[in-house]
C-alpha cells in the first residue's frame, strides 16, 4: 500500500467522531467507534489469510501510537512473522522478567517525598498527600501502568462540579504523578490525566458562574517585578519571564519545544493540539523573548525537546511557577494572572485595536470580520504589540505610575 493512501486520519477526528462506524487511516489501520468508546485495530494478510488485531483503547493510544504500532505489524508482515505470535511471545518473556509491581500510591508518596523541599510551606506538603489519599483513594492500589482514563475518571466525576478548586487540583497532581513514572520508566504512552484536549472532553463543562478569576498584578508594577524576576538565574525564572513576555498560558510555555521555535523569523509556532481552542497559534516574539531562548538554547537539543527543561526531565509543573511566585513573596497572584496584567495594560496604556489583544491571547475572535482580519496584518501588528508590552515591562522601575 503507498504511503499516499495512509494518514487519513486527523487527531481532531480521533477526538471528536461519535458516529458508529469503521475508519480507516490506511495501511491496515482502522478506528472502531462504538456507542461505548473508540478502539484501534488492525487488518493484514498472512499466508493468504486475514487477520484482525487489536491494539488499545483510543482514549489511552494516541494516533501516533496507533500508527507506529501499525507500521511494526506491517514490518514483522514483510519479514514473513505472524503478529500475533510475536505479541504472544512478547508477553510471555514480560511476565518472565517481570519487575515487582509498583502502585500508584506508594510511588505518589515516594514522590512526594522527593520534591517536597520544593514546598515552602508544610502546609502544602500535607496537602499532596492528603488530596491523593482522601479522593485518589481507588487508585492508590492500582499498579502505576494499569492507571487508566477511565479509572481517573472515576475519581474526579464525583468532585468535578461540587468541589471544583480540589477536582482541578487532584487532576493537576495525578498528572504530575504520572509524568514523574514515565520519565522512570515505569509507564508509556501518553498521560491519561492530561486535562486539555482529553479529560476536558469528557468531563462536564462548568458554568462560568464556577469560574474563578485569577488574582494578577496591576501593570504599573510589572517593572519592578520583572527586574526582580531577572535576578533570578533558575530555569522555572526564565519559564515565566518568557511567559509573562508573550502573554502565553502556562502550560503553553511550559510545554514548548525547540521544533516549535523559529529564532530567525523571531515566531514561535504552538500546534493545536496545545492550545486551548484547538486552533494553531503563532506569537511573534520581542527581542527580550528572543534573547530568553537564545539563552536557554544549548548545543545538541533535539526539536522535540522541552525549552524550559524540568531539573528531572520532562516539561516543568505549573507548580514550579507558583513557588517561584511565593518565594518572590508575591503569593497574592497567579501566574495565569499576568495575562490579564496584559490585557489591562494593552487596553488602558495603547492604541492597539481590541482584535489584535485578543489575538495575542489566543482568545477566539466571534465574528467573520474578525476572523477575516487574522489573514490580513493582524502578526505584524500584533509583532508591534509584543514589542511596545517587552518595552513596557523593561522601563526602569523609577518611571512607574
Amino acid at each position: 500500500m503507498s504511503s499516499r493512501a495512509r494518514n487519513k486520519l486527523s487527531a481532531r477526528q480521533v477526538a471528536t467522531l461519535t458516529k458508529p462506524n469503521v475508519y480507516s487511516d490506511g495501511g491496515g489501520l482502522y478506528l472502531r467507534v462504538r456507542t461505548s468508546g473508540r478502539s484501534w485495530f488492525f487488518i493484514g494478510t498472512l499466508n493468504g489469510k486475514r487477520f484482525e488485531l487489536g491494539l488499545g483503547n483510543a482514549l489511552d493510544v494516541s494516533l501516533a501510537k496507533a500508527r507506529e504500532r501499525a507500521t511494526e505489524i506491517r514490518t514483522m508482515l514483510i519479514d514473513g512473522l505472524d503478529p500475533r505470535t510475536e505479541r504472544a511471545k512478547a508477553k510471555a518473556m514480560a511476565k518472565v522478567t517481570e519487575a515487582p509491581v509498583v502502585t500508584f500510591g506508594s510511588f505518589a508518596m515516594d514522590l512526594v517525598d522527593d520534591i517536597e523541599e520544593g514546598f515552602k510551606n508544610p502546609k502544602h506538603r500535607q496537602q499532596w498527600r492528603n488530596t491523593l489519599k482522601t479522593h485518589a483513594e481507588p487508585l492508590l492500589a492500582l499498579p502505576i501502568d494499569q492507571v487508566t482514563t477511565e479509572k481517573i475518571l472515576e475519581v474526579l466525576q464525583p468532585i468535578w462540579l461540587s468541589k471544583a478548586e480540589t477536582a482541578s487540583r487532584l487532576r493537576g497532581r495525578i498528572e504530575r504523578v504520572l509524568d514523574a513514572a514515565k520519565v522512570k520508566g515505569l509507564r508509556t504512552g501518553e498521560n491519561p490525566a492530561r486535562g486539555r484536549g482529553h479529560l476536558d472532553l469528557l468531563l462536564p463543562k462548568r458554568s462560568k458562574a464556577s469560574v474563578r478569576h485569577h488574582p494578577a498584578l496591576p501593570f504599573s508594577k510589572i517593572a519592578t517585578f520583572m527586574k526582580n524576576l531577572r535576578g533570578r538565574t533558575a530555569v522555572a525564572a526564565r519559564a515565566l519571564e518568557f511567559t509573562i513576555l508573550t502573554a502565553a498560558r502556562s502550560g503553553e510555555a511550559r510545554g514548548m519545544t525547540w521544533g516549535e521555535v523559529d529564532l530567525n523569523e523571531k515566531l514561535w509556532t504552538v500546534p493545536a493540539n496545545r492550545m486551548k481552542a484547538q486552533a494553531q497559534h503563532e506569537v511573534p516574539l520581542s527581542d527580550p523573548a528572543v534573547e530568553i531562548l537564545q539563552a536557554m538554547k544549548e548545543e545538541g537539543l533535539k526539536a522535540e525537546d522541552y525549552v524550559f527543561p524540568a531539573p528531572r526531565g520532562g516539561s516543568l509543573s505549573d507548580m514550579a511557577l507558583s513557588q517561584l511566585l511565593k518565594r518572590m513573596e508575591y503569593s497574592h497572584i497567579t501566574v495565569h494572572g499576568f495575562r490579564s496584567t496584559f490585557r489591562d495594560w494593552a487596553g488602558e496604556k495603547t492604541q492597539f485595536g481590541r482584535e489584535e489583544i485578543e489575538m495575542a491571547l489566543a482568545h477566539t475572535v466571534a465574528s467573520s470580520v474578525e476572523r477575516a482580519y487574522r489573514r490580513g496584518r493582524a502578526l505584524e501588528k500584533r509583532r508591534e504589540l509584543m514589542a511596545a508590552w517587552s518595552q513596557y515591562c523593561s522601563q526602569p522601575a523609577s518611571d512607574e505610575k
